[in-house]
């Protein structure tokens, strides 16, 4: 049977968690991509085609002059729609492409969840050139946020206080990305969370979801992101509600949300699988073939109705961030250990010699600690981490 896979830039998900299940569940696989090179660096062992992914069209056409597929897929945020457009032509199983363009675009998101009746966030969206000065009126709540309309990873995701700061801020992002059109949203208040699902459109199942410690205002940078194995199951229903009202239900999914007074309230939702290694942990976590799960059902088959998840362990996952612009001079090395029955999981996610600016988002990330516990407790599990840590030195050099 064959996969093809559809990519933009290399991404742990993909190499380390779909790829290898891929190759155990007996797959051909060809990844399309308009990165090649970059591709085969980390995965010389699989077929890759260069291929305009972002245009579903492009997508059709390489797979009908290649052989034919048994399933269409991709993790990234940026391809969901075009790869339920193109595993839809050819009959596959497949998320519906109008769920995968209302999640993606945020405002139509917003638009959809105010009509059902379950959410409504005030919202307004600036086009691409279109002057900021016009969204000054008095109508706009204060704190706010400006972020792209369909961005991700914090990506130019910022908190204004008032309208000469909103002007500013949208200014700043126009130049930086001409071509995107912007929304601007009231700031939902509220501990940030997450809840993880994965369904076949028949069966949905709750994986459990996450606690964020995010940085700072006035940016939303995710650096560490704890387990929770089940949160308030009133919490859950409100989620898993939006989510029906969105229709959301084929595959894996991310979803953020905001819980405040026991209301939740979703922030975005990610129709894949959460990525920054926190996937890879998860399947560690609750012990099951996660990513083979994930391929099946976009192959057809049918989820178990018992995962078989365990439920003793508790898990982080810690991301140092850059401080500052510069050249990496210092860093320390993967590394994998076992300290008072943790598991530590440590990657680099940039190479010594590298030089970057200072994103403000995900992309400031110069490592990956997966902590993992079990028959401990989550103290332990974070002084464990916090430990590891401190002990490390990175150097950034102006």
């Amino acid at each position: 049977m064959r996969l093809y896979l559809l990519a933009l830039n290399p991404t742990d998900s993909v190499t380390e968690g779909f790829l290898p299940a891929a190759a155990r569940l007996g797959l051909e696989v060809t990844v399309l991509t308009d990165r090649p090179e970059a591709h085969r660096q980390v995965a010389a062992d699989v077929e890759v085609l260069e291929c305009d992914v972002r245009d579903f069209r492009a997508v059709i056409t390489r797979i009908s002059t290649h052989h034919a597929p048994d399933a269409v897929f991709t993790n990234s945020d940026h391809l969901q729609t075009q790869a339920a457009l193109a595993a839809d032509y050819f009959g596959l199983p497949a998320k519906d492409w109008r769920t995968a363009l209302r999640v993606k675009d945020k405002a139509q998101m917003r638009r959809h969840l105010a009509a059902s009746g379950l959410d409504a966030v005030w919202s307004t969206e600036l086009s691409p050139g279109q002057d900021p000065a016009g969204l000054t009126g008095p109508d706009v709540p204060y704190p706010c946020v400006v972020k792209p309309r369909e961005g991700v990873a914090s990506e130019d995701v910022v908190l204004v206080e008032g309208p000469e700061e909103l002007v500013l801020r949208c200014k700043e992002i126009q130049t930086r990305r001409p071509e995107a059109a912007l929304v601007v949203e009231e700031y939902l208040a509220g501990d940030l969370c997450s809840l993880e699902t994965l369904g076949d459109g028949r069966v949905r199942h709750v994986l459990g979801g996450f606690r964020t410690r995010l940085s700072a205002p006035p940016y939303f940078i995710e650096e560490r992101c704890t387990f929770v194995g089940a949160h308030p199951e009133p919490v859950v229903e409100q989620v898993l509600a939006q989510l029906d009202a969105l229709g959301v239900g084929f595959g894996i999914c991310h979803t953020e949300f905001v819980v405040k007074d026991g209301r939740a309230r979703i922030i975005e939702v990610n129709y894949r699988a959460i990525g920054d290694q926190a996937d890879l942990m998860l399947a560690q976590l609750l012990d099951i073939p996660l990513f083979e799960h994930v391929l099946r059902t976009h192959l057809g088959e049918p989820l178990p109705a018992d995962l078989g998840a365990r439920t003793d362990g508790v898990a982080l996952v810690d991301n140092p961030c850059a401080q500052r612009a510069g050249t990496l001079t210092a860093a320390p090395g993967p590394a994998d250990l076992v300290v008072d029955g943790v598991e530590l999981t440590y990657r680099p996610l940039r190479a010594i010699g590298e030089r970057h600016d200072l994103y403000h988002t995900n992309r400031d990330f110069i490592g990956a600690l997966r902590a993992l516990g079990r028959g401990t407790d989550q103290e332990t599990v974070d002084r464990v981490a916090a430990d590891f840590l401190a002990a490390q030195r990175w150097e950034i050099t102006p």
